[in-house]
């Protein structure tokens, strides 16, 4: 039965087999229990363990590695930087948008949440950035825009913060939509 017709191989042939069983003289119906090795005095020692290419090489069973490496696990909580992936999510937010946006797109390679959120970043701020140097020969006008800034970095963070554990995106309306094509045909 062949469940997965995109494999190369069959299961069978990398799935590890049990071992034999041991073919002993007395036919006892009492299962004995393995002897202990007592070399070690260290009852935790890992020394009796076989090394990890005893099981095979991570490359032809559930490694860690992208698909287009050939690999079958890919993490999706893990990110190019050695930050936690909704720290990474809420910095390209509060990291002076638009530029933490782009400076992360440049970074980040391995997360596409956080890149949905770094270009979403760029784009919103952006087209703020524009409107805010439309708007600066009125200084009421700016304070207010600048009210809005502060409100959008806050409830675009906090929502990168907190659906990083589901991996959800929160859209802005049209520029939402936009980041998500962007990332989907990186």
């Amino acid at each position: 039965m062949d469940f997965a017709p995109y494999q190369d191989t069959a299961p069978e042939h990398e799935r590890a087999l049990s071992p034999p069983p041991r073919r002993s003289s007395s036919r006892s119906p009492i299962a004995k229990s393995p002897q202990l090795n007592r070399s070690s005095p260290d009852p935790f020692s890992t020394s009796a363990l076989p090394p990890p290419s005893h099981f095979g090489s991570s490359a032809t069973g559930f490694g860690g590695a992208d698909v287009e490496g050939g690999r079958l696990n890919v993490n999706l909580f893990e990110t190019s930087l050695p930050i936690r992936l909704d720290y990474e999510a809420m910095l390209a937010y509060l990291l002076l948008p638009p530029a933490g946006g782009v400076i992360l797109l440049v970074m980040e390679h391995k997360s596409d949440y956080v890149r949905f959120h770094a270009w979403q970043s760029s784009l919103v701020f952006a087209v703020v950035f524009i409107i805010h140097l439309i708007f600066s020969f009125s200084k009421v006008i700016s304070w207010l825009l600048f009210v809005v800034d502060i409100f959008l970095i806050g409830f675009l963070s906090l929502h990168a913060y907190r659906d990083a554990d589901t991996l959800d995106r929160f859209e802005v309306p049209f520029f939402g939509r936009l980041a998500s094509s962007f990332v989907d045909d990186e």
